[in-house]
């Protein structure tokens, strides 16, 4: 006989404790330069190339301008996407305390984001799902009524508008105190970047920067879309594997092609991502 829907939930949510035990020896096994330095360099790296960016977008020159509007381009998804989600796992050190510091530096900051909603997201939500077909494959940004070609390549250059959107309306119910820091962390961000575009670029107006500053941000946000949604992981995979429960792993392409054809099944009708206990 089967297991019944009790028993199949309750070896579920053992299975996830096991893994989520799994990672955190491997984690605990690694340097602290495994664990820290290599991201935090990279980190780092992504954060100095930044000046010579918003020197390079004041240039008269085509090749010059192009050139700064890539480096901050690429600058700012490095440390808002990478930063965040090593925020979002307290990955970027060892003290709660500074774990906390960096979420708001990264998820708020630098993301126009919120740390409690955005880590929320992610971990409980997106991570549970990663490798489940059928569910958006663990998109927790879903806009289905949108048609599959404008969802995958053009809706993600609205990614820098939408996001603070987006936090504002999740902010609603979390402490007044919290709801203050999110807003002022999120105007901080925007404002640091617009006044080095007037100060360093030699943007003549607000508007001018702002605009600049969102198509900048916007320059990898249809490859993030897609990573976010298509993404796995090493240890998972060899878990799973290891206990005969099905993986499923697949080229970049391969995967964009089948969320193309089944646009529908995997995102118009897929059911709403809920909260499974054991994803830490």
């Amino acid at each position: 006989m089967g297991m019944s829907g009790e028993e199949q939930w309750a070896d579920g949510e053992s299975r996830m404790q096991e893994l989520a035990a799994l990672v955190q020896r491997e984690t605990r096994s690694c340097s602290w330069w495994e664990r820290h330095g290599v991201d935090w360099t990279i980190l780092t790296l992504a954060l100095s190339i930044a000046p010579a960016g918003f020197l390079l977008l004041g240039s008269d020159s085509l090749l010059p301008l192009s050139l700064g509007f890539l480096v901050l381009g690429i600058a700012h998804t490095v440390v808002s996407v990478k930063g965040s989600h090593l925020a979002s796992h307290s990955s970027l050190s060892q003290s709660k305390s500074w774990n906390k510091v960096w979420a708001v530096f990264f998820i708020e900051v630098c993301g126009s984001f919120t740390a409690e909603k955005g880590t929320y997201h992610h971990v409980k939500l997106h991570h549970a799902y990663t490798n489940v077909i059928g569910l958006g494959d663990s998109s927790v940004w879903k806009v289905p009524f949108f048609p599959r070609y404008i969802y995958l390549f053009l809706l993600p250059l609205a990614l820098p508008f939408l996001t603070p959107i987006v936090a504002i309306g999740l902010i609603q119910d979390l402490p007044v105190l919290t709801v203050i820091r999110t807003l002022s962390a999120i105007t901080l961000g925007m404002w640091a970047h617009c006044w080095l575009l007037i100060r360093v670029s030699g943007f003549q107006s607000l508007p001018s920067a702002f605009l600049c500053m969102m198509l900048y941000k916007a320059t990898f946000t249809i490859p993030y879309i897609h990573i976010n949604i298509f993404q796995v992981k090493p240890i998972v995979s060899k878990y799973f594997k290891q206990h005969n429960i099905p993986y499923n792993e697949d080229t970049y392409l391969s995967r964009l092609r089948l969320f193309i054809d089944k646009y529908e099944e995997l995102m118009v009708y897929a059911p709403q991502l809920t909260e499974l206990v054991g994803i830490q």
